[in-house]
């Protein structure tokens, strides 16, 4: 059973980053623990980039992880896993989805998009575990694109010393009834996806 944890989402606006945080947060509280969250959004609504800092703990004091000291980096874009890498612990925790949006310096030709490959070697450099997740295709599949956030939650329970009901309960709890069945369906297609990425 897990007492102790620090997540660290981050993705761009629209992508369910911060619906993702409030659900692991909860969650956290769910399992019995003091739980604290901390994000910063800024243009998100213009899909900027989005990071939330999730604590578990029996006594959490500051909501935001340090440097170093993240178990698990959730990131819901590519290139977004490789900006906040120096927040992971060394041989922590990374769970990425595949999808790449282009940043602004990109779409206009002043920088260049790292080739997946690039990026994936950086995160191996530092992970001890990079679980990659076709998280939008899944969600189609499921039924919604806006279940990537389901999809990506799900690959996190898989990982992780918990339940994964308590998980499903909580995202459950969270979404309108209407959506109970596509979310049931993006959260068991995540599951999945994560028990066979996993590389070490």
């Amino acid at each position: 059973m897990i007492n102790r944890l620090n997540l660290l989402f981050v993705g761009v606006g629209g992508q369910g980053v911060l619906t993702a945080s409030d659900i692991a947060a909860q969650v956290g509280l769910d399992l019995g623990l003091d739980a604290k969250k901390s994000e910063v959004h800024g243009f998100a609504q213009r899909g900027g980039v989005v990071e939330s800092h999730v604590r578990w703990a029996p006594r959490v004091g500051s909501p935001t992880c340090e440097e170093g000291t993240v178990d698990v980096l959730l990131a819901f874009e590519l290139l977004e896993a490789a900006r906040w890498l120096n927040f992971l612990k060394p041989g922590g925790i990374v769970i990425v989805n595949r999808q790449k949006i282009m940043p602004m310096s990109v779409s206009v030709g002043n920088a260049v998009y790292p080739s997946e490959e690039a990026i994936l070697a950086a995160l191996h450099q530092r992970a001890g575990t990079v679980i990659v997740v076709d998280a939008l295709p899944l969600a189609e599949q499921a039924g919604n694109p806006r279940t990537v956030n389901t999809v990506m939650l799900a690959a996190l329970a898989a990982l992780l010393e918990t339940d994964p009901a308590v998980w499903e309960t909580a995202i459950l709890r969270r979404v309108p009834a209407k959506y109970t069945e596509v979310n049931k369906i993006a959260f068991r297609l995540g599951q999945q996806a994560a028990r066979s990425s996993v590389t070490n």
